[in-house]
């Protein structure tokens, strides 16, 4: 076996540690094609599979998981022993969120964030999992739970309902069907089973079967949008929709849930400036934002 560069390895620790090679590609400041490319060229230099590819990202062969061991504390050593040599830029701000929240509440925003602050340079990761602050170069995430993450400081931006959505052409296809008895309707199977929820809270019966079952959120919107069936939406991440006339709310009713919002970060940065400035903006973009929510008429629950 030929001498196996240094960057090659790294390259493949960044990778197998986040686990997709997109979001690898940023840390790495390079091209997918490019970082794929690194991998490859590694896998061959040691005639040994490293990566499993599939559609939701990669995972560790065997023999990926024993390389990882073999080398990964080595390279935790290095970064560790340079981080006090590497210039922090107080006017650069890494910021990690899903893409719900990115698009459809945060970007709309960002305009008056740039025009009052144009010294700010912002760099932001759409993201699937949650950031590792210990291992990516992130100053702070925009998250999604109940605010109970250790060792970091979540300061709350406002909560979250849900509500059934259609879209109008599913809508004039059941003909005036009752949104009352949507266990008449042809349902989309969430995450976390809240359908189980909203029938116990608000009543009526479920159906037999759904439509179609999804494990992730945006996976559900999209079927949702494209007809296959009613939803049980984020009122959050689904007002543009609404607004727009894409989505339609079924009914008047709205499901509190525990789970909000949250502006969360790592000690290290707590005195970052950049996130100083953003954190204050965006504290007030999240007060405003509930000021000017429609009082929602929330779900009694049925009596026993």
């Amino acid at each position: 076996m030929s001498h196996v560069p240094l960057g090659l390895l790294q390259q493949f620790v960044r990778v197998a540690r986040v686990g997709n090679l997109s979001r690898a590609a940023v840390q790495a400041n390079l091209t997918v094609s490019a970082l794929s490319h690194q991998i490859r060229q590694l896998e061959e230099r040691l005639g040994r599979r490293l990566f499993e590819r599939g559609p939701r990202g990669v995972t560790l062969t065997t023999e990926g998981c024993g390389l990882l061991e073999a080398v990964g504390e080595h390279f935790d050593g290095i970064d560790h022993a340079l981080a006090r040599y590497r210039e922090r830029r107080h006017d650069s701000l890494t910021l990690s969120a899903s893409s719900g929240i990115m698009s459809s509440w945060l970007v709309p925003r960002l305009p008056g964030l740039v025009a009052a602050h144009p010294e700010l340079e912002l760099n932001l990761q759409t993201a699937t999992t949650l950031v590792d602050f210990e291992r990516e170069p992130v100053d702070a995430a925009l998250r999604y739970g109940r605010g109970q993450w250790p060792g970091l400081t979540s300061e709350r931006l406002f909560g979250e309902w849900l509500a059934p959505v259609a879209t109008p052409a599913l809508i004039a296809r059941m003909d005036g069907a009752d949104p009352g008895q949507l266990g008449d309707w042809p349902l989309l199977g969430d995450p976390g089973d809240r359908w189980r929820e909203w029938f116990a809270q608000v009543g009526g019966t479920p159906p037999k079967r759904y439509v179609a079952h999804f494990d992730s959120t945006d996976a559900l919107r999209h079927a949702a949008l494209e007809g296959l069936g009613v939803g049980l939406g984020r009122m959050v991440s689904s007002r543009s929709l609404i607004e727009a006339g894409r989505l339609v709310v079924l009914g008047q009713r709205y499901l509190p849930i525990q789970e909000a919002y949250w502006l969360v970060y790592p000690p290290r940065s707590q005195e970052h400036r950049g996130l100083q400035v953003f954190r204050q903006w965006l504290l007030g973009e999240a007060q405003a934002y509930c000021t000017q929510m429609p009082r929602l008429r929330e779900v009694e629950p049925v009596s026993a």
